[in-house]
């Protein structure tokens, strides 16, 4: 008797289950079985994806400088059926991929420019490479891969008839400091499209719901007068002293202009001998701050500072500006909806052997964080200013809703920007967040092509967001500073 019953217990849980599935629409049905689809496609893609990161790690080629990494990307999108235009917007290293037609149009963000002046090699203690004057310290090579991929597995779906609409994959060159994406803003490429989705590596997981800092940047260029700098000195005239004398006022404005404002300066030139009077001298300015009106003023205050010096010390001056970038406008929408998207996914699980890599490479840090957060995914917290970083994607999101995620690619507790970064993202630990990417952003993707009433929301969170402001590109209208990394 008791087996029977038993017996009975167990057919009724199978019916139950069978009427609770026979109860999910087909539209639902569809939507999670392109999930699966997905997830198959980017797990059997990983090794060919891993290949392709760690080639870009190796190239490292900064701002406007990408040949190879953007070659090699192009390749892998036309071979997957990909219409490619190259050198978009005046930018050779540029690039839209498209696949599909129609309606619904979503977008995904690739980069792949590394940092100069910090390399690396792949071991967890410091280990510069002899003759390598950059580093993917900012995991780049890991992001334009993964949404590489993850735009081919969404055009494999369309291709098979089971989503419809279409894919556009975006190379946006030199997000450090070049403004990439600004002129691809600037110049109409996103027009058409409902939607945006990017990521970024990082040591943790979680969805962006922070905004960025806008950004203004310049390199303010002295004119003087060289002579001997013992013999004559009282014939020549400076560079150097007035960049000097720039740089001592702009330090000294830093208590006169609210807290949140960032400013960062290098002195590129500075003359050849000391010996000889320089006559010409160069210092490259970063203006930052939450808010993109704000930026714009204190730059000015900037450009008054390098004429003041210019006017004390009987030089001559100019600037170029090198890049200029929105804050971020979040999309709650789209960010609940990646958000339940990546806790699907999962975070990074590291092997014994990558436990011990991150063990090893942990006391280098400033930041002690528990190892098996990358393991993790962070809650969904919305704070409106409170982010450190500028990106160009902020110039994307006035243009149209946009949803990022950050992925752990490198050891918890590693800054960006940092050796430790390029050690982590030139090993399994770097791509295997790069996976956890690629797997949330096409899944994210097939949410939206998938639900006509959830890109309505989101265009209508966008639109009240963005207010009445009419974008203007902080820049102007110059064109790419293609050559701001010489």
């Amino acid at each position: 008797m008791k087996q029977i019953l038993i017996l009975a217990c167990v057919l009724f849980s199978v019916q139950v289950m069978a009427q609770k599935k026979s109860k999910i629409d087909p539209a639902t049905q569809q939507v999670n079985s392109n999930k699966e689809a997905v997830l198959a496609t980017l797990n059997g893609a990983y090794e060919a994806d891993k290949k392709t990161a760690l080639q870009i790690w190796e190239y490292a080629e900064v701002g406007y400088k990408e040949v190879k990494s953007a070659a090699l990307h192009i390749q892998h999108l036309k071979e997957a059926g990909f219409t490619v235009e190259t050198g978009v917007a005046g930018i050779p290293t540029s690039f839209v991929a498209t696949y599909g037609t129609g309606s619904p149009a979503i977008g995904i963000l690739a980069e792949y420019d590394a940092l100069p002046g910090i390399n690396q090699s792949k071991s967890p203690e410091r280990d510069p490479i002899a003759g390598k004057e950059a580093g993917h310290a900012c995991g780049h090579h890991l992001f334009g891969t993964a949404s590489v991929s993850a735009g081919i597995a969404i055009k494999d779906l369309i291709a098979a008839g089971k989503l419809k609409g279409t894919i556009k994959v975006f190379g946006t060159p030199a997000e450090e400091g070049g403004s990439g994406k600004v002129y691809m803003v600037r110049a109409g490429l996103f027009n058409g499209l409902d939607a945006v989705i990017h990521w970024h590596p990082a040591n943790s997981n979680g969805v962006t719901t922070t905004s960025a800092l806008a950004n203004k940047s310049a390199k303010f260029k002295f004119y003087g007068i060289s002579a001997h700098a013992a013999a004559a000195p009282e014939q020549g005239r400076s560079a150097l002293d007035a960049v000097e004398a720039m740089d001592h006022m702009v330090n000294m404005m830093r208590e006169h202009i609210p807290q949140e404002t960032r400013i960062h300066y290098v002195i590129t030139n500075g003359g050849k001998a000391p010996n000889v009077v320089p006559d010409f001298a160069e210092v490259y300015y970063y203006v930052r701050h939450p808010k993109r009106k704000d930026v714009v003023e204190i730059f000015d205050r900037v450009v008054k500072a390098a004429e003041g010096a210019a006017l004390g010390t009987g030089t001559k001056f100019s600037y170029d500006i090198i890049g200029g970038t929105h804050d971020l406008l979040i999309n709650k929408t789209l960010a609940e909806t990646m958000q339940a998207n990546l806790e699907k996914v999962g975070g990074v699980n590291y092997t014994e052997a990558e436990i011990a890599f991150a063990k090893k490479i942990q006391p280098t840090m400033v930041t002690q964080v528990d190892i098996a957060s990358a393991a993790t995914i962070k809650p969904l917290t919305f704070i409106s200013e409170g982010n450190s970083g500028s990106t160009d994607v902020g110039d994307v999101s006035y243009a149209l809703p946009t949803v990022g995620l950050r992925a752990a690619t490198w050891v918890p507790g590693t800054a960006a920007h940092s050796w430790q970064a390029i050690a982590a993202g030139g090993t399994e630990i770097g791509t295997k967040g790069m996976l956890v990417a690629s797997k949330t952003m096409a899944m994210t993707a097939i949410d939206l092509m998938s639900n006509p009433v959830l890109l309505a929301k989101a265009m209508e969170e966008f639109i009240k967001s963005k207010g009445d402001y009419k974008y203007k590109a902080l820049l102007g209208d110059i064109k790419p500073a293609l050559n701001y990394r010489d």
